[in-house]
């Protein structure tokens, strides 16, 4: 049942809403199924499948919201949910901020689902692994890593009429292999919504043979450095300039987009040119659903559009309080680049270090959106246009904001996961002059 069809879904919630008496009511319905393959030291440690489905009911009377949420779906446990919901209503405070429900809206249908990945079996996540593990000790190495794919859906109602309904799927892959002595670490990460891309062997191979070139680094002076952040790396910076893309933060105060006595940097040039960011949930590399939580229908936007602010996130309640128009949190983030490759940007650095991937990353200064954090699984010097020996990681203070100033070069976008927030992105392999290394660090 963890899958609802459309109509099952609709059906399902029809029935919930005819139990409300409040003034309105919100429904939401979600289910996931699938599966996980964990291992380290080249054995698999756990396995596992996962069934979840879950109701959530909201119901208003006035300004005053309580939600309650249950598991079971018979007649007498639905009525009870949305009696526990009324009654919650009635002991919560009023919400200055309320909106009424949205009115029904019209949506395209997403992309997300890709029946080759919902049709993953144990057989074929343990195959998957295997490969990934005969690298490791071809290249004798330990791999520790993980394998979990996802088939979901979502569906909305309100007691406006609106409907909404999702299905998608993923996969995400994480492999770290180091060499026994632990002086030596590589890393690939991979996420997918169709399965048939995802390349465990070759993401293995990719790891091990930074893990094996990392071994003997040699200690650099800390200072300002040219980079080449590989995607992997430059996702762990975006993601905080991603989340800060908010207008009321910014219209409050509390953000780098938040503009000096008051109010927010919209239209302003904040980056190099070379600089566009957007979302798009049609993107063929990075799709995603077709409306949000609140049921509002999502497209294509430009969020920075060659160094210069285009759009922040409205909200509903923030757009009608600052009179301007609602603009949804963006379903997925995408940064164009150009066309080179990883190695041509490499060949075309005289001097630099090449980072593979960046970890324990901590916000210093949200008002410049300054963080610190470490390198890991593989820092190399480069010069003139070659890898020319691995280099003890650094501890470094910078900020996307400045970084995206410092553009020297962008490569072909590409997906990239973040395995802290379980997110895909689309970015480039970046190459970025003046990026500041405060300090060394003895971690691999």
């Amino acid at each position: 049942m963890s899958i609802l069809s459309k109509a099952d879904a609709q059906t399902l919630l029809k029935k919930v809403m005819a139990f409300s008496k409040a003034d309105a009511c919100e429904t939401s319905l979600s289910g996931t199924e699938g599966g996980n393959i964990r291992y380290a030291r080249n054995a698999v440690s756990t396995a596992g499948d996962i069934s979840t489905i879950t109701l959530a009911v909201s119901s208003t009377f006035g300004k005053k919201t309580g939600t309650a949420t249950i598991n079971e779906f018979d007649d007498a446990s639905l009525e009870k949910v949305v009696r526990r919901s009324e009654e919650l209503a009635q002991l919560s405070p009023d919400n200055p901020e309320y909106m009424p429900p949205l009115e029904p809206q019209t949506y395209q249908e997403s992309i997300t689902y890709v029946p080759a990945t919902a049709a993953i079996t144990p057989d074929s996540r343990a195959e998957a692994v295997s490969k990934s593990i005969g690298v490791s000790k071809d290249a004798k190495l330990e791999a520790a890593g993980y394998l979990e794919n996802t088939t979901s859906f979502d569906a909305i109602m309100n007691s406006k009429g609106l409907f909404a309904y999702n299905t998608g799927t993923d996969v995400i892959f994480s492999i770290t292999n180091r060499n026994a002595a632990g002086t030596g670490s590589g890393y690939a990460a991979r996420g997918y919504n169709d399965v048939r891309k995802l390349d465990t062997l070759a993401a293995t191979k990719i790891a091990a043979t930074k893990a094996n070139a990392s071994i003997d680094a040699k200690a650099l002076e800390p200072g300002k450095y040219t980079v080449i952040l590989e995607p992997v790396a430059a996702v762990y910076m975006l993601e905080n300039l991603f989340r800060g893309l908010d207008a009321r933060s910014a219209d409050e105060g509390r953000s780098f987009m938040s503009k000096p006595g008051g109010g927010n940097r919209m239209g302003e040039q904040l980056m190099d040119k070379q600089v566009t960011i957007y979302s798009d949930p049609f993107h063929p590399e990075l799709p995603a659903a077709t409306w949000n939580r609140e049921g509002m229908p999502l497209e294509k936007t430009n969020w920075i559009e060659k160094g210069v602010v285009k759009n922040l996130a409205y909200t509903r309640y923030w757009a009608q309080k600052q009179n301007a128009k609602v603009m949804p949190q963006p379903p997925n983030m995408i940064m164009e680049g150009g066309t080179q490759t990883l190695e041509e940007l490499i060949k075309g650095t005289e001097k630099g270090i090449l980072v593979s991937r960046l970890w324990y990353i901590r916000m210093v200064d949200p008002q410049t959106l300054l963080l610190t954090g470490l390198t890991r699984d593989g820092t190399f010097y480069i010069e003139n246009g070659q890898i020319k020996h691995p280099v003890k990681n650094f501890r470094f203070n910078e900020s996307p904001v400045i970084m995206l100033n410092n553009v020297e070069a962008l490569g072909k976008p590409e997906r990239s996961i973040s395995v802290e927030s379980y997110r895909s992105y689309l970015v480039p392999p970046m190459k970025i002059r003046d990026f500041t290394f405060t300090s060394l660090s003895d971690a691999v």
